[in-house]
């Protein structure tokens, strides 16, 4: 593997790379995909609405992003409600369908934060259990662009893979209690 394709994929199948997704309409006209996969033993149900409090914390390394406050342990009453334009990341939500997806677009905010779209998707792979995949569109037209994505996947790949995680626990928790 060369290290520059270093943290573009990471546990998604050659089939899913294929796909189209709903941030891929919004991108910016040259870019580069990520994509994150994970398994959850969760109803599709139930991991969207972890999914949803993405809105009010990372769920990633809290310290970090959050400003050393703990990410909720228990689900938010009314993140759930979506709406276009709402904050989301750092970005606003343009697209969603309960319990399928939540499709949010990114302006440049600086050197290191780009114009991007990201769609987080909830798929059910049965009746207790779904897969979340994560695709992010990156600009990719230019020199300075192919070294900030670089760069990026890499940190992305490690917040992100820890928010996943995070959401697949509190998932399966919220399934088992």
């Amino acid at each position: 593997m060369r290290i520059w394709n270093l943290g573009w994929n990471w546990n998604v199948s050659s089939e899913e790379e294929m796909e189209t997704f709903p941030c891929d309409k919004y991108a910016p006209v040259n870019y580069r995909s990520m994509l994150r996969g994970i398994n959850v033993l969760a109803p599709a149900k139930i991991v969207f609405r972890w999914i949803c409090q993405i809105k009010i914390a990372p769920y990633s390394y809290d310290w970090l992003d959050n400003g050393g406050r703990q990410s909720p342990r228990k689900l938010t009453p009314g993140t759930e409600r979506l709406e276009l334009g709402q904050n989301f990341l750092v970005g606003r939500i343009v697209e969603f369908e309960e319990n399928k997806h939540i499709t949010c677009a990114i302006p440049e905010i600086n050197i290191i934060m780009c114009p991007m779209t990201i769609t987080y998707t909830v798929r059910s792979t049965g009746s207790n259990s779904s897969r979340i995949i994560v695709k992010i569109d990156i600009g990719n037209g230019t020199i300075i662009e192919k070294i900030r994505g670089n760069l990026l996947a890499i940190g992305d790949l490690i917040m992100m893979r820890k928010q996943l995680q995070t959401i697949k626990e509190l998932a399966e928790l919220e399934l088992n209690s």
